[in-house]
């Protein structure tokens, strides 16, 4: 197993981490100058300007030399070491951990919790906390005026590398946490963004097939006549009345592909091609499912006063069919869609006969990957993708949405509910 991470989401911007480099040089060179200029601090200079020439010169081969636009992981990792690296040496030239710019040694570490792997952000954690412990007992003396002397208490200057070193361990800690719910989502929003455009690849395919449908029809036509022709001809002769008659057994199969094809010669089925209700939604989405799946579907339109048409919208089929589509999967016999409406409001809930959400799960629903830790319900479920998907893509357009278990029956509930004048103004 290689040690550097090479997935899409550790990579960096290579102009982004360059202008931070400049920024840091810069930075540094005024205040090293400044302070032996005009402070009149005494310190070694020259060395000084030695070190920052080298973060220049770094920087200088990530310009010129390194020619890639994303920095991976591998290379992202040796130069926030040579930052460590040539810090730790201006902080050494310069009293040491007692510096009070020694706070800036866990920046590079901070950077990397969210630009890198784990492996690589724990080893650069751990060169990083061994050169604070470096500094702490090796290192030149902390420049002061001529005229006074500096000096700490042991329990102070001892304080300040235990502080350091818990606060590189505490801020990566929550930098980790919060880059791997970021990674996790933009993967899950990507997921989304596939699914999404191969729904309106599908749409344009249709268009296709059913064009290529008509266009086919004479040759296959054609060839069948011939082809049956051949078998009056050869029937005498074993081997190839037999590789004939497979011949036109096949040019049946595609006229009988062809033939489901022209049944629906437009890009779009009514469905999809003309502005329909909510409950016509909702409706056609049982349909579908009723013709793969056992479960009964119980579809209340008592309470639906106000239906009206909305532009049609795949972001909402889709989203109504994963909800449909996580209740059928977890119900037990039946699932419950109500659809409500008045003057104000739209509202469809959907529940099931399931076991409802597992505990541990209700809290993150909504959430990609997530997982129950009750083996039950370990086979049974998925990532929580679907739940997602379909819960942005609705909440994108306008629906509030409440997953919780069932007041009334023993599965899940799942509430969606528009303004409809949100509902028009799609």
């Amino acid at each position: 197993m290689k040690f550097f991470e090479t997935s899409k989401y550790f990579s960096l911007k290579k102009s982004t981490y360059i202008n931070l480099r400049w920024i840091a040089i810069i930075g540094q060179l005024i205040t090293v100058n400044l302070v032996y200029f005009f402070f009149g601090f005494e310190f070694n200079l020259v060395l000084e300007n030695i070190v920052i020439l080298f973060g220049i010169l770094s920087n200088l081969y990530l310009i010129y030399i390194n020619q890639k636009t994303q920095l991976l992981d591998r290379t992202v990792f040796f130069f926030l070491l040579i930052d460590v690296l040539q810090l730790s040496c201006l902080i050494y030239l310069t009293g040491g951990i007692s510096n009070p710019f020694s706070i800036f040694l866990i920046i590079p570490t901070i950077f990397s919790s969210s630009n890198l792997g784990f492996r690589s952000n724990l080893l650069l954690v751990i060169i990083t906390g061994l050169l604070i412990v470096f500094l702490t007992f090796f290192h030149q003396p902390l420049p002061y005026p001529v005229e006074e002397h500096f000096h700490v208490s042991s329990y102070y200057y001892y304080s300040i590398p235990v502080s350091l070193i818990i606060a590189l361990v505490f801020l990566n800690y929550f930098a980790l946490t919060f880059g791997a719910e970021s990674r996790l989502r933009k993967e899950a929003l990507n997921k989304m963004e596939e699914i999404m455009s191969k729904e309106h690849e599908l749409l344009s395919l249709g268009g296709q097939a059913a064009a290529a449908a008509h266009s086919l029809g004479t040759p296959f036509s054609t060839i069948k006549i011939i082809s049956s022709d051949l078998l009056k001809q050869f029937r005498d002769k074993k081997e190839v009345k037999k590789d004939i008659e497979l011949l036109i057994s096949q040019i049946d199969r595609c006229s009988a592909i062809l033939k489901k094809l022209t049944l629906n010669p437009t890009i779009e089925d009514d469905f999809l091609d003309r502005d329909l209700s909510i409950a016509d939604y909702i409706n056609e989405i049982v349909k579908s499912f009723r013709t793969i799946s056992k479960t009964s579907f119980i579809v209340n339109f008592d309470q639906n006063s106000n239906s009206f048409n909305i532009t049609k919208s795949i972001e909402i089929v889709y989203g109504l069919r994963n909800f449909i589509g996580n209740a059928n999967k977890f119900a037990k016999s039946k699932v419950f869609i109500n659809i409500k409406s008045d003057s104000d409001y739209t509202e469809v809930i959907i529940e099931d006969d399931g076991e409802g959400y597992p505990k541990d799960v209700l809290s993150k629903i909504g959430e990609p990957y997530i997982k129950s830790f009750r083996s039950s319900e370990k086979s049974k479920s998925g990532l929580g993708l679907g739940i997602f998907i379909g819960k942005t893509l609705l909440e994108k357009n306008y629906a509030n949405i409440l997953c919780r278990n069932s007041k009334t029956r023993s599965g899940a509930e799942v509430s969606l509910k528009w303004k409809n004048q949100d509902l028009k103004d799609l």
